[in-house]
C-alpha cells in the first residue's frame, strides 16, 4: 500500500511526496468500506502506522510556509487519544503558534474498543483552544460527550445550538457540524478566526441544506468532500455563506 500511495502522489507531482514519512516495519493504514443498498455502511479498518503517529511527526517549522493545517480522525490514532489527548493537544498548540489556520475533523469512536473508553470531553477541552475550525458530525460529538442519542432528527436538530456553544466555550473558533442528509450547520463565536479575507466570519449561526443527487447511490467520502469544500472556501476568501455552499456542493 505504501508504494501504491507514493506512486499515485508522485504521478501528480514528485515534490508532494518528498516529506512523506516512511517507517520501516510498519504498514500503511487502510479501510475497506462495505456499502450495501438500503443499509448503513460498515468499515473494516487497519490502523497500521496511524497508531504510532505523534506530534513529533509534524514539522511545525514547515507550517510557517503554509496557510492551513488540517488533521483528521484522532479516535482511530492511538497516540492521539492516549493520556487524555496529550499528543493531540501538543500538536495543535505547536501548529497554532506558527499562525497557520488549524482545523480538526473527527470520526466515530469504537464503543467496543479503547477509543470508546476515552474521556473525549477532557480531550476536547484541552485541544479546542488551539483549533480554529472544528468539523465533527453531530452524531460523533454526541457519542464523545456521552449524551443520549436523540429519538428523531428533529430532536437532534434541537441540540445543535447548545452543542456548538459548548464547543465554542471550550475554545474553538468556528464549529461546523455535519448532519448527514440534513446538511451542514455552522456557528461562529466572538473569537472567529483572525485575518480571514471573506465577509461575515464573526458571531454567525447558519444552516445549509444538501444538494441531493438522484438517485443517491452512497455517501462514502461525503463528509471528507464537505470539509474539503468548506476549507477551500475559507482559503479562497469566500464569504461565510458561500463557503457553506461550497461545502455542501
Amino acid at each position: 500500500f505504501a508504494l501504491i500511495i507514493l506512486d499515485l502522489i508522485c504521478a501528480q507531482d514528485p515534490a508532494l511526496a518528498q516529506d512523506m514519512i516512511v517507517v520501516p516495519g510498519e504498514v500503511s493504514s487502510y479501510s475497506i468500506v462495505l456499502s450495501p443498498p438500503d443499509a448503513d455502511r460498515s468499515f473494516l479498518h487497519c490502523p497500521g502506522a496511524n497508531h504510532t503517529f505523534g506530534a513529533d511527526d509534524v514539522d511545525c517549522e514547515a507550517l510557517r510556509e503554509v496557510k492551513l493545517f488540517h488533521f483528521g480522525y484522532p479516535p482511530i490514532m492511538e497516540r492521539m487519544y492516549a493520556d487524555d489527548g496529550a499528543e493531540l493537544e501538543r500538536m495543535f498548540r505547536c501548529a497554532g503558534e506558527t499562525g497557520v489556520i488549524t482545523s480538526l475533523d473527527m470520526v466515530m469512536p469504537d464503543p467496543q474498543g479503547p477509543s470508546g473508553r476515552v474521556d473525549w470531553r477532557r480531550v476536547l477541552e484541552r485541544t479546542l483552544p488551539y483549533v480554529d475550525i472544528f468539523l465533527p458530525s453531530l452524531d460523533e460529538l454526541l457519542v464523545m460527550l456521552r449524551r443520549e442519542m436523540p429519538a428523531s432528527p428533529q430532536a437532534a436538530d434541537a441540540l445543535l445550538s447548545d452543542v456548538a456553544a459548548e464547543m465554542l466555550g471550550w475554545g474553538a473558533g468556528i464549529v461546523v457540524l455535519k448532519l448527514g442528509a440534513r446538511g451542514l450547520y455552522l456557528r461562529i463565536g466572538a473569537r472567529g478566526i483572525a485575518g480571514l479575507p471573506g465577509a461575515g466570519w464573526r458571531e454567525r449561526e447558519l444552516w445549509a441544506p444538501c444538494f441531493v443527487p438522484e438517485p443517491l447511490v452512497g455517501t462514502t467520502g461525503a463528509g471528507d468532500a464537505t470539509i474539503a469544500g468548506f476549507l477551500a472556501g475559507v482559503l479562497r476568501g469566500q464569504p461565510v455563506e458561500a463557503a457553506l455552499t461550497s461545502a455542501v456542493a
